[in-house]
C-alpha cells in the first residue's frame, strides 16, 4: 500500500461540489476557460455570462453549436453558470480561513467529472444529470513595483540655464565685498608713504640746481681769459714783422 503525502499545500486552498443537477459537458466546457485564471477575474467572467454579456466558447462539445460574438461556437449556460461562481466563493473563504491571501488567488486546478445519475420515478422513468466539481487555488506572488526617485526627476525637469546663473551672482557678491572695503584703506596708506617721500625730493632737486648757477659764471671767466691770452698771442708777432 503506497501513501501519499502533501507536499507544500501551505499555500493551497481547495474546495468540491457534489452530485450538482447540472450538464456535465457544459460544466467541462466552463472549466476549461477559467483554469488558470484569477478568482476575481473569473467571478467577473462568470457574472457577466448571467447578464447574457458574454457568452462561454464552446471547444470540444462544438457540435451543432451556434457562433457567437467574437468566437466560433459558443452558449449562455447559465445554470451551471451559478453553481461556478457559489464554488468559487467557497474556495475564497476557505483561504482566508487558512490565512492566504485573498486578492492574489489563482486557479490551479479545476475538474468537472460525470457523478451517478439517478433514476427519476414515475411511468416514464429517465436518469437525470449529476456532476462533480473540484477546485483547488494557489496564493499568488505579488510583485514589487520598483520605487521611482521623484528628486532625479525634478532635477532634470530644472533647466540648466537657471542654475549657473545662480551660482554666478553669489559668487560675485563674495569676490565684491571684500574687494570694496580694502580699497579706502590701500589709497590712505599709498597717501601716508607718498607725504614724506616727496619732501626730501624737492630739496635735492634744488640744491644741484644752485650750484649750477655758481659754476657757470666760473666757467665763462675761464673762457674769456682764453680768448684774451689768444688775441695777444697774434698781436705779437704782427709786431715783430
Amino acid at each position: 500500500m503506497t501513501k501519499t503525502e502533501n507536499v507544500g499545500t501551505a499555500h493551497v486552498a481547495s474546495a468540491r461540489s457534489t452530485n450538482l443537477p447540472i450538464s456535465t459537458k457544459h460544466s467541462v466546457e466552463i472549466s476549461h476557460h477559467l483554469r488558470y485564471k484569477t478568482t476575481s477575474s473569473a467571478k467577473e467572467f462568470l457574472e457577466s455570462v448571467v447578464e447574457m454579456k458574454q457568452a462561454v466558447p464552446f471547444r470540444r462539445y462544438a457540435r451543432d453549436v451556434g457562433h457567437r460574438r467574437g468566437m466560433s461556437a459558443g452558449r449562455y449556460p447559465v445554470k451551471a453558470v451559478k453553481e461556478f461562481i457559489s464554488l468559487i466563493k467557497s474556495v475564497e473563504s476557505n483561504a482566508q480561513e487558512k490565512g492566504l491571501n485573498t486578492s492574489s488567488l489563482k486557479i490551479s486546478k479545476l475538474i468537472a467529472n460525470k457523478a451517478s445519475s439517478p433514476m427519476t420515478g414515475g411511468r416514464r422513468r429517465g436518469a437525470s444529470k449529476r456532476t462533480h466539481l473540484q477546485i483547488e487555488v494557489i496564493e499568488g506572488v505579488t510583485k514589487k513595483s520598483p520605487k521611482k526617485d521623484t528628486k532625479k526627476k525634478v532635477k532634470s525637469e530644472v533647466p540648466k540655464s537657471t542654475v549657473p546663473a545662480k551660482e554666478e551672482v553669489k559668487v560675485e557678491e563674495k569676490v565684491a565685498e571684500p574687494i570694496n572695503e580694502e580699497a579706502p584703506e590701500v589709497e590712505s596708506k599709498v597717501e601716508a608713504v607718498a607725504e614724506p617721500e616727496a619732501k626730501p625730493a624737492e630739496e635735492s632737486v634744488e640744491k644741484p640746481v644752485e650750484k649750477v648757477e655758481e659754476a657757470v659764471p666760473a666757467e665763462t671767466k675761464s673762457t674769456d681769459n682764453n680768448q684774451e691770452e689768444k688775441s695777444n698771442e697774434s698781436e705779437k708777432p704782427e709786431e715783430s714783422q
